[in-house]
């Protein structure tokens, strides 16, 4: 079924619009709550990703996170920069890197639950338990989850 023709398609009421508008709202939240710790909302996906053992190496976290390699690159130097990780090349296969969190990493990783959720309920305040499990739904049906 197209739920958009030609006739009808408006950019400021698409369906790209609004996940687009949401995402960088959620995210400006996010950053802001994360300036104390030095990261932004997409480097604490890898920070949460590498703590969480979900990816270990950038091919991972990219694929994961849904972030270009070159993007990927730079903010894994920005993260090895701050302290909060470190690579080392695979010993069965050189062409890999592997990547995990510092000490300084595992504390970051470590204060983060306690400050985002505040963030995402904040959003979430007028959805009732039932239209929140709906939107987890549908936005899982939209990414083919």
């Amino acid at each position: 079924m197209n739920h958009y023709t030609s006739a009808n398609f408006s950019m400021t009421q698409s369906i790209g619009f609004a996940l687009t508008k949401a995402r960088n709202l959620v995210a400006a939240e996010v950053d802001t709550a994360l300036k104390d710790l030095d990261i932004s909302s997409q480097q604490m996906g890898i920070v949460l990703s590498l703590q969480r053992g979900i990816a270990t190496t950038p091919f991972e976290l990219s694929k994961l996170l849904g972030i270009d390699t070159g993007l990927m690159t730079r903010m894994l130097d920005k993260l090895e920069t701050k302290g909060l990780l470190a690579r080392s090349r695979s010993v069965e296969d050189r062409r890999v890197v592997n990547l995990h969190l510092t000490r300084k990493g595992e504390q970051v990783a470590a204060q983060i639950p306690g400050i985002v959720p505040p963030v995402l309920n904040a959003r979430l305040r007028n959805f009732s338990r039932a239209e929140f499990e709906e939107l987890k739904r549908l936005l899982a049906k939209f990414i083919g989850e």
